[in-house]
């Protein structure tokens, strides 16, 4: 029996400093900039299902790139105010904003976290020159593959 534990635990430990390592060396690197518009909430209505997706592919830009706690509240500031601007509707931009000022904290192990662009764990921390530079070139890369953004991506084809 202890030759056993004895073996579970070299084993959890190697399986460990593997996780632990494996974090360390990804967590300098940017990766690649997805959205999928209002993340677990409606893009739009049922007229308009696209009516508000803009406010949260812009949203999406933000809290992928990540940064300080103040940009993640100016973030979500915009996006509530975008929200109302498109709809007239406060209690909506209410809602969704309350949505994404609890759900969105970068400890919440989402992939819509603030700075879900960067390997967990993150946090609040701003943005370097270098990290700046990552991000725009993200951007870039992104707008070449995909010219209409997320939320209309089908116009290509009208």
């Amino acid at each position: 029996m202890q030759i056993f534990l004895s073996r579970l635990m070299m084993v959890v430990g190697v399986l460990f400093f593997t996780i632990l390592g494996s974090g360390c060396l990804s967590a300098k690197g940017l990766h690649n900039f997805t959205s999928d518009g209002c993340s677990l909430f409606p893009d739009g209505t049922v007229e308009d299902r696209g009516l508000w997706c803009d406010c949260c592919f812009a949203h999406d830009i933000s809290y992928w790139k990540g940064g300080t706690e103040t940009e993640r509240k100016e973030a979500d500031r915009l996006l509530k105010e975008c929200i109302l601007l498109k709809t007239g509707n406060k209690v909506l931009a209410r809602l969704i904003y309350n949505g994404v000022r609890v759900g969105g904290h970068p400890a919440f192990p989402a992939w819509y976290r603030w700075g879900y662009g960067w390997q967990y764990g993150r946090g609040y921390e701003p943005l370097t020159l270098q990290e700046q530079e990552q991000v725009q070139k993200k951007l870039a890369e992104y707008q070449t593959k995909h010219p209409f953004g997320y939320c209309k991506k089908g116009e290509k084809e009208r």
